[in-house]
């Protein structure tokens, strides 16, 4: 149980990571599934994997910082705390979500670079290819990404039930410790 006056959501900082790399991830996924179905080597599947590498170049550059905040923060205490099974299933979840978020656009980087192509960043710089031009590798990072993409995919759906299971079955705070701070 908390202590008095003890707050019971994240800060603004780790919300706004939280929000920010959400928005980011949706983004990519879409933009990323749009791509797909464009043909190869076209306007405006171009265009659309320009926009898609820099969005998961972007949250690859925010996830140490989200992490490392997140360390120095923590986690705010529960007014009335879950079952242990409930809390062991959220910390899987959340290291869980922090692993793809670091394998999901470090697969894609490295599927991009060992294949030649562009590692851009909204047109404003491109990003040093660290891995050699090698086409096994390439497909290597291009199935890693495949199936990653699809584990996020996977996981943010069952994160989004369990937020829905947790403000609409349970009626707990669950949902609040993100949202931006109510009276009360």
């Amino acid at each position: 149980m908390a202590r008095t006056g003890e707050p019971y959501h994240y800060d603004r900082a780790q919300r706004g990571f939280h929000w920010l790399m959400a928005a980011l991830i949706l983004a990519a996924l879409v933009l990323g599934i749009s791509a797909a179905w464009q043909v190869p080597g076209t306007s405006p599947r171009r265009e659309i994997l320009d926009i898609h590498k820099s969005i998961g170049l972007t949250v690859l550059l925010l996830l140490p910082l989200r992490f490392v905040w997140r360390l120095i923060a923590g986690e705010p205490a529960y007014r009335a705390p879950p079952s242990r099974s409930a809390h062991l299933a959220a910390k899987a979840a959340h290291w869980s979500l922090y692993a793809l978020m670091l394998l999901l656009p470090v697969s894609g980087y490295v599927y991009s670079a060992a294949g030649g192509y562009g590692l851009p960043w909204f047109g404003v710089f491109s990003f040093p290819r660290l891995v050699p031009v090698d086409k096994a590798l390439s497909l290597t990072g291009y199935a890693a990404h495949y199936w990653i993409a699809w584990a996020v995919g996977i996981v943010l759906g069952l994160h989004v039930l369990a937020v829905a299971w947790h403000a609409w079955i349970r009626r707990d705070e669950v949902m609040g410790r993100m949202w931006p701070r109510q009276a009360g």
